[in-house]
């Protein structure tokens, strides 16, 4: 599997988000393969409010304290679900 770095490119020169290539780092040539994601890199805009909606839901419900048994929860939550290799 080929490494993978984030960076963001801006015309004709790449942003580094994290870690950088070593080859970079020593000014050595490197080949690259550049994958364009659909959504930008770092919009997070909806995502973020989509997140607020479901966390004041919850709350709105009581949270985690709306439950009053948290263990016969579960169970209930896992009966619908088959397990493999369970029974």
């Amino acid at each position: 599997m080929l490494p993978t770095y984030k960076a963001i490119l801006r015309g004709d020169r790449i942003e580094w988000d994290d870690e950088v290539p070593e080859q970079v780092r020593s000014e050595q040539p490197l080949a690259v393969y550049v994958t364009v994601l659909t959504q930008p890199a770092h919009a997070d805009g909806d995502q973020g409010r989509r997140m607020a909606q479901a966390l004041e839901q919850l709350a709105a419900r009581g949270g985690t304290l709306s439950i009053a048994d948290p263990v016969a929860w579960e169970r209930e939550q896992r009966q619908d679900r088959e397990l493999t290799g369970r029974r």
